[in-house]
């Protein structure tokens, strides 16, 4: 089932070769568009109600993904799974071939963390659209990882619970620990890393 899908994803390569440079682009720059999501939600949280909290929420969207790469060498490393267009014949790479594991996407993982971190930060911002958009996103990317013969779709799948779990699991604790620090920053010159109004003050 697994090689089928992976197939009948790729496959489309055959039909739409005005699509593969618009496709290698983001399969292997899609970053940047997270990196701009994290930016525009920080620049929301330092207007927030609490925007220590809510910038300390922001901060753990874009740690997530790091937390999620060490993962995904544990995993991967253990697994050892060959690229799909190693291991099947008549299939198409749109992108340099590489010699890393394939199992579980690590476009994937990184991109759904943050697009989790940015859902659970959501109800602390003025706007609610950044994990949502990231989540659309995120999923996208797996999709072309898969068109451009980088991952079979267990791969992604896979990313997408990674991504998820290591998002969502520490979230609490991770939060709470990077609030005592950006309350810390709002009342030092570094406040305007942390808010965009008057110092703020309350408990740390």
């Amino acid at each position: 089932m697994d090689d089928r899908l992976f197939r009948w994803i790729n496959s489309f390569a055959d039909a739409t070769p005005w699509l593969h440079g618009v496709a290698r682009f983001y399969a292997v720059d899609a970053v940047a568009v997270f990196a701009l999501l994290l930016l525009a939600a920080w620049w929301d949280a330092r207007s927030a109600e609490d925007p220590p909290r809510a910038v300390a929420a922001v901060l753990w969207a874009g740690i997530a993904p790091l937390v999620g790469a060490v993962a995904v060498q544990l995993i991967g490393s253990t697994i050892d799974r060959a690229r799909p267009t190693t291991a099947l014949h008549g299939t198409h790479l749109l992108l340099d071939p590489t010699r890393d594991f394939s199992f579980p996407s690590d476009h994937t993982t990184a991109t759904v963390a943050v697009a989790v971190g940015l859902i659970l930060a959501g109800p602390m911002l003025r706007r609610h659209w950044y994990g949502w958009t990231a989540l659309a996103l995120a999923i996208l990317l797996g999709i072309v990882r898969i068109y451009v013969g980088a991952h079979y779709p267990t791969d992604v799948l896979a990313g997408i619970v990674l991504g998820t779990a290591v998002a969502a699991i520490p979230a609490i604790p991770a939060r709470s620990a990077l609030s005592a620090l950006t309350r810390s920053m709002s009342r030092s010159p570094l406040r305007p890393l942390v808010a965009s109004g008057a110092p703020v003050t309350g408990p740390g």
